[in-house]
């Protein structure tokens, strides 16, 4: 017969290694399949705001336009960015200033998400070709953004997004996938 006192050790000891699992298991999960990345700014209003926090996942992920993405730190913000990509490997992007009105590949391009029209050109000057292994991007947000209108920012290599936003998680009143 055991006694009871190494009952409880045993006990004890379950419960440690069941919680050191999750973690390492949680730690796993959000290191290589989804990260947590706060917005900053308001370049991506109206579809996010600044300070909300947005799952990430990068797991399969082949970078297609209209994606909301997220980009390393290699700017001087020192924190990531967060845009909409625009152009792929390949694409012609156009802009026409006057109407606000932005083309990709001669076709123009259907933005219900954007907050105004494309009217403010930063010093790139377009039509653009975007390069391979690259993206071009912007912001919601068009007369807020500092986006791939600025050499600034330019192209975005595809080595640099971190990953494709999935769903607001904070706020908790605007939970949901991000469109």
């Amino acid at each position: 017969m055991v006694p009871k006192l190494e009952n409880k050790n045993i006990i004890y000891l379950e419960w440690i290694e069941s919680i050191t699992l999750s973690l390492i298991s949680i730690i796993l999960i959000f290191t290589f399949i989804f990260r947590i990345t706060t917005v900053s700014g308001i370049s991506m209003v109206p579809t996010l705001n600044n300070h909300d926090k947005v799952i990430v996942s990068n797991l399969y992920y082949v970078p297609e336009r209209q994606d909301v993405v997220v980009i390393d730190t290699f700017t001087s913000y020192g924190q990531p960015l967060v845009k909409r990509i625009i152009g792929l490997p390949g694409d012609e992007v156009d802009i026409n200033f006057t109407t606000g009105e932005v083309f990709v590949n001669g076709q123009l391009q259907d933005e219900p998400y954007i907050s105004a029209l494309t009217t403010q050109q930063l010093d790139i000057n377009f039509p653009i070709i975007v390069p391979n292994n690259t993206v071009f991007v912007m912001g919601d947000n068009r007369p807020y953004s500092l986006d791939g209108r600025s050499s600034s920012i330019g192209f975005i290599n595809v080595r640099n997004i971190l990953g494709k936003a999935l769903y607001r998680v904070y706020p908790f009143s605007n939970l949901g996938r991000v469109l």
